[in-house]
């Protein structure tokens, strides 16, 4: 078996080393005849915490599609990927050793016509709890919620479900194994979900510095999609004849985004990337997502790390390169750490052992 060699700083330590690749693990231990491969920075395999294989702005899409996505994704330097919801079944992304790792939540689980038209299970109240254990059951140990979204009656943003039912589907999931992470733009939502004990948060616009407090204690996590609440103002724009409220929250919310954001880095909530590609979101920019929240001032380091050994060991993978961890890499012409930019220019991405994009693929 031929042996690859990479040679340079290897994230997050920067310790420069010989990296070798003996099937689909890492080894530092010198292999006669290694072929070298590529000099540069070497970073683990980068991590989209909220992504959505399988949907496009209608709906589920095709294996063909779903296909395209997820390489699009690997391209970028995404090798693992949180699929944060997807009306497709994407099980057989699990099959392809060329795809990158999928970790599924399943369908997103909404109020009947409160989401996006064709996109989630859409459940009164009383099948709350039961599409909840269906879907953690199907899934890879997560579910994922609508937290909130627009109500006709309201004319705003309004939670899905009330707290008591929200905890009971949570106390479910936990009960079937599998974690629960809810989509909230508003403030309402956000009290009665973390006091249910669930375990992340996507988007996460409406926290107060008090549940943002409460989450730090409680190890709830936050991805914040910053380059999704940067549309904000075009959802208001779109809604405001109909919606003025929903519209002047939209962009109140907007306008807060940054504050929001470093009030729970400060205060030690966990914040993962997530670039929410799928639908609306084009796929293949984890990259930008990671330039997105250094530029609302997170420090570079942190950033980088909330797309890779951060994420990687917050759903459960090799949080770094060691000794026979699985070779999933990629490599930089230049330091992320000085320029985060050059995460849009991979050099090579390896994917189980195996160079999958870049100048050698």
């Amino acid at each position: 078996m031929t042996a690859l060699r990479f040679t340079g700083p290897v994230l997050p330590d920067g310790e420069a080393r010989d990296l070798y690749v003996v099937g689909d693990t890492i080894t530092y231990e010198p292999q006669p005849g290694a072929t070298t491969e590529a000099r540069g920075w070497i970073v683990p395999g980068l991590v989209d915490a909220h992504c959505h294989i399988g949907l496009d702005d209608h709906g589920a899409v095709g294996r063909p599609e779903a296909e395209a996505q997820a390489v699009e994704d690997r391209d970028a330097g995404a090798l693992l990927i949180r699929d944060c919801g997807s009306a497709a079944d994407t099980s057989w992304v699990h099959d392809r050793e060329d795809l990158p790792r999928l970790i599924r939540a399943g369908r997103h689980i909404a109020r009947t016509r409160r989401y996006i038209r064709n996109y989630a299970h859409e459940v009164e109240p009383e099948s709350l709890v039961e599409t909840v254990a269906r879907e953690a059951r199907a899934g890879d140990g997560w579910v994922k919620l609508v937290g909130d979204w627009i109500s006709r009656d309201a004319g705003d943003l309004a939670p899905s479900f009330a707290a008591d039912d929200f905890a009971a589907a949570i106390a479910t999931a936990h009960e079937h194994g599998a974690k629960v992470t809810a989509h909230c733009f508003g403030e309402q939502v956000l009290p009665g979900l973390v006091e249910a004990g669930i375990d992340c948060i996507e988007h996460g616009t409406g926290l107060s510095t008090e549940l943002a407090q409460t989450m730090a204690e409680r190890g709830i996590a936050l991805v914040p999609t910053v380059m999704q609440i940067d549309k904000f103002p075009q959802y208001a724009d779109a809604g405001r004849d109909k919606f003025p409220r929903y519209a002047d929250h939209m962009t109140d919310l907007h306008a807060r985004q940054r504050a929001t954001i470093m009030a729970a880095y400060e205060l030690g909530v966990a914040l993962y990337a997530g670039s929410d590609g799928g639908g609306v979101s084009r796929h293949g920019n984890i990259a930008g997502e990671v330039v997105a929240m250094a530029g609302l001032g997170l420090p570079a380091d942190y950033a980088l790390g909330a797309a890779s050994w951060r994420a990687r060991e917050w759903l459960g993978w090799n949080p770094t390169l060691a000794e026979g961890a699985p070779a999933d890499f990629v490599v930089y012409p230049r330091d992320p750490l000085d320029d985060l930019t050059v995460l849009h220019e991979p050099s090579y991405v390896v994917l189980r052992g195996r160079v999958v994009a870049g100048r050698a693929a």
